[in-house]
């Protein structure tokens, strides 16, 4: 008899962030999700995230498979500011003592999620996400 393990999130070694091109490519802008000054503000407008209306981001996947090098294939949905775009993740998974990591990156044009870019085209498209993920057993 096999037993199934669910898996959490441990929130305290998990991070999500981004990294904007801004100044017409020339710097890179980044972030994440757990701090506030003016730009974050900005961001947290509905020329961005709208999170007054739309308070989360999300990613759903639809189907994982096993591609044969040490990294899974994840399609999903990536939800955010209200509208949804399509992703394709190849995560890398590793196992620590009874936990596993995962680190995850994929690039989205922020226009398909109906966010703004920024006055003179200073804040560029793509951005860059990036996950890593502690998942401990679920006791």
């Amino acid at each position: 008899m096999s037993s199934i393990t669910r898996w959490v999130i441990d929130p305290v070694h998990s991070s999500a962030e981004f990294r904007v091109p801004s100044f017409w490519g020339r710097v890179k802008v980044n972030g994440h999700f757990d701090r506030i000054d003016e730009r974050d503000e900005h961001l947290r407008s509905a020329d961005f995230f709208d999170t007054e209306r739309h308070p989360d981001v999300e990613f759903v996947s639809h189907q994982v498979s096993d591609a044969d090098d040490g990294r899974l294939n994840v399609q999903g949905e990536l939800l955010a500011a209200g509208d949804r775009v399509v992703l394709e993740l190849r995560p890398t998974l590793r196992q620590a003592d009874d936990q596993i990591e995962i680190d995850a990156s994929a690039t989205v044009d922020q226009r398909q999620l109906g966010m703004a870019s920024s006055p003179l085209g200073i804040a560029r498209t793509p951005t860059v996400l990036t996950v890593h993920a502690h998942l401990r057993p679920q006791r």
